[in-house]
């Protein structure tokens, strides 16, 4: 059996754009799925308020299909909303399982913000934005205002966006390159950078993802514009 692919909440493999997508949706806060097809382009399904259940699996016919994975059965799994939650119920319909976050499902599994459900080969990330707290709805076209940042505050993202200037596929900087460049403890860095999580409406998101969607908020919002990098 060939490995699993990786998980499509991986901000490394995720493009600017991929990023942009995941980050509009979850200003809508609907709960959603995030998947990478054969190809391995970014899906997402948005699990709109009247959808009661989605069918997952190899066949045409299924909500989430995916004929390119040979180790997917025609009906994998199916997802149920139950009152406010969502649940994953495999019930025997597959042939090699479903896991969620590695561990193999019997009967009927509630999701968590950020489970990882797998079928055959095809890793499925469900997400969960907090409530509009977090993410206020804002106008078409604007943002929602953020408080001025103080000079350190945007020193630090400006730094941290640094890797950025010459490719739009990158990584952001380390807390260990933040604090070389800008003279500071990476203590300090890590209690900026807490602060700027909070200021963009990020903390909520799993700690492997907060750092590369603070750079893609503040480079889309015009917060730190390409001349700064």
């Amino acid at each position: 059996m060939r490995k699993a692919d990786p998980s499509p909440l991986s901000p490394h493999a995720a493009t600017p754009a991929e990023l942009r997508e995941r980050i509009e949706a979850e200003r809508e806060g609907t709960p959603f799925l995030v998947l990478r097809d054969g190809e391995g382009a970014q899906r997402l399904l948005v699990l709109e308020p009247g959808l009661r259940r989605v069918a997952i699996g190899r066949s045409p016919g299924n909500d989430v299909a995916l004929p390119w994975d040979t180790e997917v059965s025609r009906l994998h799994v199916e997802l149920e909303r139950l009152g406010d939650e969502w649940t994953a119920a495999d019930d025997g319909l597959s042939r090699n399982g479903s896991f969620v976050n590695g561990q193999r499902i019997s009967g009927r599994h509630r999701l968590r913000d950020g489970d990882v459900l797998r079928v055959g080969r095809t890793q499925i990330a469900f997400r969960v934005p907090e409530a509009s707290e977090s993410s206020p709805t804002v106008a078409a076209g604007s943002r929602a205002e953020l408080p001025a940042l103080s000079t350190t505050q945007r020193s630090v993202l400006v730094a941290l966006c640094r890797p950025y200037k010459d490719a739009e596929l990158a990584t952001p900087a380390t807390n260990q390159q933040i604090a070389d460049e800008l003279y500071l403890s990476v203590d300090a860095v890590k209690a900026h950078l807490r602060t700027l999580f909070g200021f963009f409406g990020v903390e909520h998101l799993p700690q492997n993802q907060k750092r590369s969607y603070l750079a893609m908020r503040a480079l889309q919002d015009g917060v730190v514009a390409r001349r700064d990098l």
